[in-house]
């Protein structure tokens, strides 16, 4: 079978099976959603400012919760793009890093789509532009690099984001055609968990709708083990793009940390996975500390 009847003979399948059954309705996928909504968006900044579309959709999914973030919802700001000095305009206070934190906020998702690339196009960011605009994996790495964002992972959570709904195929003309062509078949072609590192330790990045069971099945472990490792009691939904570990994390705080901040959407247990650390660890160092968004946690 030649692979242009393979892809023909996916497209049949899939369609057959992305038909509802009498009485059930489509679960809703708010990260397709944003995709369909916003791909035209980063489409032409990449044509105005040579941003790849991949990138800026993927940091627009990562950073606003595909939408759904206060930033987003109340200011539109899609990119978590602080105030800095230079901002004039409308602002919102957040927790991030630190308590209260202040972040722009702009009329349109539009107006925040064209300043997040005005940002990108600052001198700090001219490494970025050195590489290819299809080689988002080295754009993801420069955005880190130049200091976007303190989480020691972003550029591997952009990255397993692209790579989960082919957000490549946004940066070329022959790509936007055949994700035109063939977008209901991406699920099905799909890689599945690519084994990755976080502070040397092997992990995966859970994609939305996961749960401790499903990515133990796939990757042929016992689940009861992955929570153990993953200090999770319960099988859970896991909460997008954090990392689930496949050994031992580490009762150390990543070099030169000290302390981190309960953001948004976030708890102690996220936090623990995001510098792979021992939940128990971090709550011995914290012993009076509340779970909730706006703590300063002490990490060593």
């Amino acid at each position: 079978m030649n692979i242009l009847r393979f892809i023909n003979t996916c497209i049949v399948i899939v369609a057959l099976l992305a038909l509802p059954f009498p009485g059930t309705a489509a679960k809703p996928n708010p990260y397709q959603d944003y995709i369909d909504n916003y791909s035209a968006m980063a489409v032409e900044q990449q044509q105005a400012h040579g941003i790849p579309a991949s990138i800026t959709l993927a940091q627009g999914l990562l950073e606003s919760r595909a939408g759904q973030s206060s930033l987003a919802t109340l200011g539109n700001n899609h990119f978590g793009i602080k105030c800095h000095r230079e901002w004039t305009g409308d602002t919102l206070l957040r927790n991030d890093d630190a308590v209260n934190e202040c972040f722009r906020s702009y009329p349109t998702a539009a107006e925040s789509f064209e300043d997040h690339s005005r940002f990108l196009l600052r001198k700090r960011y001219a490494p970025c532009f050195e590489h290819d605009i299809t080689d988002y994996a080295s754009w993801a790495n420069s955005l880190k690099a130049c200091g976007y964002a303190t989480d020691p992972n972003y550029a591997t959570r952009l990255i397993a984001i692209i790579e989960r709904y082919a957000l490549y195929l946004f940066d070329t003309d022959a790509g936007r055609r055949a994700e035109e062509d063939v977008n209901f078949i991406h699920d099905m072609l799909r890689s599945t968990h690519p084994v990755r590192k976080s502070r040397g330790l092997h992990c995966v990045f859970a994609t939305p709708g996961d749960t401790y069971s499903s990515i133990a099945k796939e990757l042929g472990l016992k689940t009861s083990r992955l929570l153990e490792l993953n200090d999770c009691k319960e099988d859970v939904e896991i909460k997008p793009w954090e990392e689930v570990y496949l050994e031992e994390k580490r009762d150390t705080p990543p070099d030169n940390l000290t302390k981190a901040t309960i953001g948004e959407g976030e708890s102690m247990h996220s936090i623990a996975q995001r510098f792979g650390m021992r939940l128990e660890t971090l709550r011995k160092l914290n012993p009076k500390a509340k779970d909730r968004p706006g703590t300063t946690l002490r990490l060593q």
